[in-house]
Formats: structure tokens, sequence, C-alpha cells
């Protein structure tokens, strides 16, 4: 064998090391990337507001709800996610009787939130496992407490029991939940609309407009009850009044006719025969008139008087 063989031949041995080297590198080098990314896939993030579910063969292991990074086990091992935080319900409209036999349309709204998720899943499968259950409690509560009220007491602002009635509701509803181990807590059950069925809408309305306008009658005659007694009370008032100031006035007049008498009586006792006269002057003003006629003797000093004699 020639030397050029040989090289060749140690060429040849050489590149294929080179190869095998290149090969086993790039196999290490996939490996860790598959290891890379078995651990990124089997690496979950728990935010504020969450709950993360890992179940193993479908069965809840455990619940993680500090935020934070956590593991699971790689392909036997799942995540889901429930809200932790507070969540709104609308719950369908229903028909319900009231105590007097009424029948009304309610429309209500819930506000809820999960407290144990494990115990939820189990009994409720899911979210809208747990509100189906919420809504049924809630139409049972609420047709329950409104069937203990009349309808006039349920429309009437100022004399229903409306406002205590919300929360009797979530009350009892939370009690429900908390017996059947539900895992979720009710905070507040609203009721959003009440409204009447269509074919007893205008029957209703009719009766309240009824109902209203006696009312207002009432609250008519009993003003005219308060004027009148106003307008008595003023009319006694007045009269009392106008009896004091005429008694006053008696008062005032006999004293004023008393000190004229004794100016009169001061002024006519120094002359004698000037009172005489106007004494005589004042009977004529009430004795005679335009159709009074006289006869006086020529010589009478009433007539001499008259004529202008003075003697």
């Amino acid at each position: 064998m020639d030397d050029q063989t040989i090289m060749n031949r140690n060429e040849s041995q050489k590149t294929g090391m080179e190869w095998r080297k290149y090969v086993k590198s790039g196999l290490l080098l996939l490996l860790f990337i598959v290891i890379l990314g078995i651990l990124f896939a089997n690496v979950f993030i728990v935010k504020e507001g969450e709950y993360k579910v890992v179940r193993q063969f479908g069965e809840v292991v455990r619940i993680e709800d500090a935020p934070g990074i956590k593991f699971k086990i790689p392909f036997v091992q799942s995540v889901s996610t429930l809200p932790k935080y507070q969540m709104s319900y609308d719950v369908s409209e229903a028909e319900i009787n009231t105590k007097d036999k009424k029948r009304m349309i309610i429309d209500n709204y819930a506000v809820w939130k999960i407290v144990d998720p494990k115990m939820m899943i189990t009994n409720a499968r899911s979210v809208i496992g747990a509100e189906t259950r919420m809504e049924e409690f809630i139409y049972s509560v609420v047709r329950a407490e409104l069937g203990q009220l009349n309808y006039d007491e349920i429309i009437n602002d100022e004399n229903s029991s409306r406002g205590s009635l919300n929360d009797r509701v979530t009350e009892k509803v939370n009690e429900l939940l908390k017996n059947d181990h539900y895992g979720i807590r009710v905070t507040d059950v609203r009721m959003k609309r009440t409204d009447l069925p269509n074919e007893n809408e205008k029957s209703v309305y009719t009766r309240m407009i009824s109902e209203r306008e006696s009312k207002a009658q009432e609250y008519l005659s009993q003003g005219d009850a308060q004027k009148n007694r106003i307008i008595a009370e003023t009319d006694r008032e007045v009269k009392e009044l106008i009896s004091k100031a005429n008694a006053d006035a008696e008062v005032v007049r006999g004293e004023g006719e008393g000190e004229a008498a004794k100016i009169y009586n001061q002024s006519f006792s120094k002359d004698p025969e000037f009172y005489q006269l106007f004494r005589t002057l004042e009977s004529y003003k009430k004795t005679i008139n335009e159709k009074t006629v006289i006869v006086l003797p020529a010589d009478s000093p009433y007539a001499r008087m008259l004529q202008g004699y003075s003697n």
C-alpha cells in the first residue's frame, strides 16, 4: 500500500469522526431543548384574583391561590383557572304569586364569589353549574318571601318591606348553598324590576288610579275641614276683637260725653240766657224739618228774632 492510499484512509477516518462529533452535539442540543420545553410547559403562573386548579387524571389534587410561579408534573397533571374575584349574575325573570293572589314578574341580579374551589368543583362541576344552582335557590327564596307580602306592599315604597327583603333573601340563599356544600357565597341579591303580566296590567293600573283618586278626595276633604275650622276660629277672634274695641270705644265715648257735659255746664253757667237760646235751637233741630209749618204770633220773641228785631 502506497503512501497516498494511507493518507486518504486517514483523512476519511478523520472526517467520519468529525461528523459523529457534530451529530452527538446536535442530539445533545436537541435533548436540552426538549427538556427545556417540557420544563416550561409544566410551569404556570398564579395571578391576583384567580385560583389555579391542579388535576391529576381528572381528580383535583391541589388548589393554588397565592400569586407566583408554580410547577406541575409533566404529562400527568393539568391546570385550569377559576375566578377569585366577585362576579355578577343576572337571574332570569320569573313569575310569582303574592299573598293576595296577584301575579307579578320579578327580575333580580346577584353578586357572588367562589370561596372553596375544590368544593365547588366537586358539587357544582363548573362556574355555570354553580350559577345554575344559585339561581334556583334565589328564585325559591324570593318566591317564598314575596308570597308573604301583599302586592301593594311590594310596589308601594311607603308601605313595602323591600329594604330588608334583599338582606333576608341573601342570608337564606347563603344558608342553602352552605348546607349543600357548593363552595360559593352570595354577597348581595337585589331586585331590579317588578312588572305585571300583560293580562293583569290594565286592571291593576285602573284600580291604582281609583285608589289614588279616592286618596286625593280624602286629602281634599281634610283640607276643606281644616279651612272651615280656620275660618271659624278667625271669625270668632274677629268678633272678640270688635266686641272689645266697641266696649273700649263706649268707655272712651262715655268719658268724652261726660267731659263735654262738664265743659257745657261750665260755659252755660256763665250766660244762662245764651244757654236757654242754645237749648231752644237744639230742640228745633230735632222737631222741625223742611215740611214743618210753624204759626207764631207776630209779637212772639222768636218771631221778632227771626224778623231781625232784638227787642
